[in-house]
């Protein structure tokens, strides 16, 4: 038999005979020809079978092959401009086949079909075309990540799933019996990170994150991936370059890696194209008087009344909406009030109503997909966050003891895989950015 090849790799086997194993994607019957569009994982390629080049028996398996049966084809890559694919033109004359198994009636048609059926078959949904692209932009996004940081002077590090206590607040939290005792699924692991830069200066954790919000949002899922990373003798400012670097380097490297997924999702990548740094900045301070001046000016009542706001309130979806609108790249918006966010935001200077945070807006109506601030690392001032917050202070004795034995200025954020991906993608919904989404009442399958 020939050697096995990856369809993705097909260019380089223009000519040769050669083998692939994978699934039947789609089926066209022209009589003598039948048109067998076939994937591997890799990517997708047209594989044409004649009747006069194949035995009869290979011939009317062929023909009566079913969406999802496995298979083994064998035949010469043949080179041609008009053959569809992803890499499209190139194609297999096939000369032999083997079928391992004649699939049933796939439930999933061509035709279309509800989301909530979609999402019960999710485990089929993974094999079609789109959502097959969306998760290969996915991977990519992933190893950007890595790759960003593995190369930028970060050790990975890997913070607890079970927790003692809340990182930012305790109505979101999943609780679980642990030997007795109550013990939560990690909200972040950014606290554990806050110790490990001790230890190594700059560090990033990734892994599930869960959040309890009882949110039917497109941009919320109860459980989703998020990295992680904490700098020593960091501030905001140094922050926030960071973060202008390390998206530009994750959007950049999908357009170079994943140009053909990018196509096959329709995605318009202008905008994508323009993310380089750097990112414009406004205060939040800033932010509310655009979101003011575009409530104003709006006719749209729906919306006006959406837009409502006072200072102090954070940005719902849809101010950030409205607001990265204004922009054509990504928009850091900073200084939030200290309400409304975490416990352990080091305050503005002369201003302790508003936090040393910034949050990382996507254009095109994408919103938030990084959070981050400079932490507070004052002894005395941590103490009393935690009072003002109502958290227990016995939970978080390591954490004070950060701050006694050598405690320096630190920042650090978290980036949400799933929104980063819909955002590149052009998704309307997270729930296609994850292989099996767990929602507000979905955890099946």
């Amino acid at each position: 038999m020939p050697d096995t090849i990856r369809i993705e790799d097909i260019a380089r086997h223009a000519g040769e005979e050669v083998t692939i194993k994978g699934w039947l994607f789609n089926r066209t019957d022209k009589g003598r020809l039948q048109f067998l569009q076939v994937r591997d994982g890799t990517g997708f390629v047209q594989c044409v079978v004649f009747k006069k080049e194949v035995s009869a028996e290979v011939f009317a398996e062929a023909r009566a092959l079913t969406q999802e049966s496995s298979l083994i084809m064998t035949g010469t890559v043949r080179e041609d401009s008009r053959a569809p694919g992803i890499p499209g033109g190139y194609e297999l004359g096939v000369t032999g086949m083997r079928v391992l198994q004649q699939a049933e009636e796939h439930p999933i048609q061509p035709k279309e079909h509800g989301v909530e059926f979609l999402m019960d078959h999710r485990h089929l949904w993974l094999r079609s075309q789109r959502q097959w692209a969306i998760l290969r932009v996915r991977a990519t996004v992933i190893r950007a990540i890595r790759d960003w940081f593995d190369t930028h002077g970060f050790v990975n590090m890997d913070t607890p799933i079970l927790t003692p206590a809340a990182c930012e607040g305790t109505t979101t939290l999943f609780e679980t019996d642990y030997f007795g005792e109550p013990a939560y699924l990690a909200q972040s692991g950014q606290l554990y990170n806050e110790a490990d830069i001790y230890a190594f200066g700059r560090v990033y954790c990734f892994g599930p994150t869960f959040r309890a919000e009882k949110s039917k949002t497109r941009r919320h899922l109860t459980e989703f991936w998020m990295v992680e990373p904490e700098v020593a003798f960091c501030d905001l400012d140094q922050l926030m370059e960071i973060e202008e670097q390390f998206v530009s380097y994750i959007v950049q490297t999908c357009l170079r890696d994943r140009a053909h997924e990018l196509d096959l999702l329709e995605r318009d990548t202008s905008y994508l194209e323009k993310v380089t740094p750097p990112f414009p900045r406004i205060s939040y301070d800033e932010a509310v008087g655009v979101v003011a001046e575009i409530r104003e000016q709006t006719e749209d009542e729906d919306l006006r009344q959406l837009l409502a706001m006072e200072w102090g309130d954070d940005f719902g979806s849809p101010h950030e909406t409205e607001l990265t609108k204004r922009f054509e790249k990504p928009v850091l918006v900073y200084g939030y009030p200290t309400r409304a966010k975490a416990f352990y935001m080091e305050p503005w200077p002369d201003r302790p109503e508003v936090s040393k945070s910034v949050d990382l807006l996507a254009p095109e109506g994408y919103g938030e997909i990084i959070g981050g601030s400079e932490r507070i690392s004052d002894y005395d001032l941590l103490i009393q966050r935690l009072r003002e917050w109502g958290l227990p202070r016995e939970a978080f004795e390591w954490y004070l003891d950060l701050r006694r034995y050598g405690s320096v200025p630190h920042s650090g954020f978290g980036l949400g895989v799933e929104r980063t991906v819909s955002w590149i993608c052009g998704l309307d919904h997270l729930r296609e950015t994850i292989p099996f989404p767990r929602m507000l009442k979905r955890v099946y399958p």
